[in-house]
């Protein structure tokens, strides 16, 4: 009979991923927080605490009413932000479990990895980028301000989010561990000196390649935004099953398949079929070769445990975790095929046009008249730019202070960006509306962030 009891703290599962974890792995012993000093949780470890504060974060929520690609208030199964970067998080685990690695360290890179990115999936992205540019011809920004203000990529906005932008502890931000925060930035790709104002660069290791943990979620992000992007663009009947059947990747997922495909008649099963094996295909795939490239280097640097790794310092390149060359040759195939009939369906253009139209009417109006902004922003430019709080100042003075301050000013572009990378598409379309097709029954939806 089993009657020891012995409580799983944090000590006791520090001590446990000494036991387990590969000499390759990140132990949550070794999390540092740069710029912020929080005392050790007692019962969980750093990357298990930062996942929590992720999930309880408010951009965290609102991560449910951003599109993925299709616009999700149309129907009621399109992948939402939300459910993409729950998928990325369990295929991540798959890989981190499989390989011996940190899983609440990638679990946590995984929820917090799109925080950043901005409503209607990445075409806000590029609107914000080209408006910062000062490509768009409907906002004229001094080319000073342009020079100064930097560009915008949602990896960069993540960290801008859990940095700065959340608030709900005694510092700004969510206070995550600098393990969490350099596998958020290197999901996708980065470089050292982007122009981009990072709130805190410190402990991202931008000359180097990221730890395994997250090379694990950039695989998983690509992996689950492919599969889902075909099942998505299936349901919405942009392509036909026909023609996904005749691609490469699906003729080798259907043949492993064998009869439980040929002889399967029901097309949605097929279907559901086929998606499955794609993504079991590309997981097991990035497993088995991202562990003989480990084994490979265990054995020429001759380590044996994490103190060994250490100080073996062996390098570690941008892809140690990622496909074989075949299965990345039938991984790009994919990848092209969705491209050309999935996101450049016409629908899909659309609704970019359509964002298009609104993330830029949005920037003008806050542009051109800063008081329409919630007062929320106007006090961050007080508190961050220094500028009088612009509901404060004389009706006859407020022309003359946007001109001189507002309009002079980086930083408050900076805020004018924040502010509308962080709407959701819901949002952001009823603050079009409340600007551009005003009715008498209209509330306004500034307040309620």
């Amino acid at each position: 009979m089993w009657n020891r009891f012995e409580i799983h703290d944090r000590q006791y599962l520090e001590n446990d991923e000494g036991r387990r974890l590969a000499p390759w792995a990140t132990p949550s012993a070794e999390a540092t927080r740069s710029g912020v000093d929080d005392p050790d949780d007692p019962l969980r470890p750093a990357f298990q605490r930062d996942r929590d504060r992720i999930l309880h974060s408010r951009a965290f929520r609102r991560l449910k009413h951003k599109t993925q690609v299709f616009v999700p208030h149309l129907a009621d199964h399109p992948r939402t932000r939300l459910t993409h970067t729950l998928e990325v998080a369990q295929a991540g685990r798959t890989i981190a479990r499989a390989l011996a690695l940190n899983e609440d360290l990638v679990e946590a890179i995984a929820l917090g990895h799109d925080l950043g990115h901005t409503a209607f999936g990445h075409t806000g992205e590029t609107v914000l980028k080209e408006i910062l540019a000062g490509d768009v011809s409907e906002i004229s920004l001094p080319p000073e301000v342009v020079a100064a203000a930097g560009t915008f990529k949602h990896n960069y906005h993540s960290l801008r989010v859990v940095d700065l932008l959340e608030r709900r502890y005694h510092h700004p931000g969510l206070g995550l561990t600098d393990q969490v925060r350099e596998g958020i930035l290197k999901h996708t790709s980065w470089s050292d000196g982007f122009a981009f104002p990072l709130p805190n660069p410190e402990g991202l290791a931008l000359v180097d390649a990221c730890h395994l943990e997250g090379q694990v979620v950039a695989v998983a992000d690509e992996i689950a935004q492919q599969t889902h992007d075909l099942e998505d663009g299936l349901r919405a009947g942009s392509v036909r099953f026909d023609a996904v059947e005749e691609l490469e990747i699906a003729r080798v997922v259907i043949d492993r398949l064998g009869p439980e495909y040929q002889k399967e008649d029901r097309r949605w099963l097929r279907q559901n079929l086929l998606i499955r094996g794609m993504i079991s295909l590309f997981v097991t795939d990035v497993i088995e070769n991202s562990a003989e490239m480990l084994r490979l280097v265990a054995a020429r640097f001759e380590f044996t445990d994490r103190r060994s790794f250490i100080a073996a310092k062996p390098p570690i390149p941008r892809a140690a975790v990622w496909f074989s060359d075949d299965v990345h040759q039938l991984f790009i195939e994919l990848k092209t095929f969705i491209y050309r009939f999935i996101i450049n369906h016409p629908q899909v253009n659309r609704q970019d046009w359509r964002a298009r139209k609104v993330m830029t009417a949005l920037f003008r109006a806050f542009w051109l008249n800063p008081r329409t902004l919630p007062s929320y922003v106007l006090l961050r430019a007080r508190d961050e730019l220094g500028f009088p709080y612009l509901r404060g100042v004389p009706l006859g003075a407020v022309a003359k202070e946007v001109r001189d301050r507002y309009h002079a000013s980086p930083g408050f572009v900076r805020l004018i960006v924040d502010h509308l990378a962080g709407m959701s598409d819901r949002f952001a379309l009823e603050e079009y509306r409340s600007f551009e097709q005003p009715t008498p029954e209209q509330s306004f939806p500034g307040g309620l962030r």
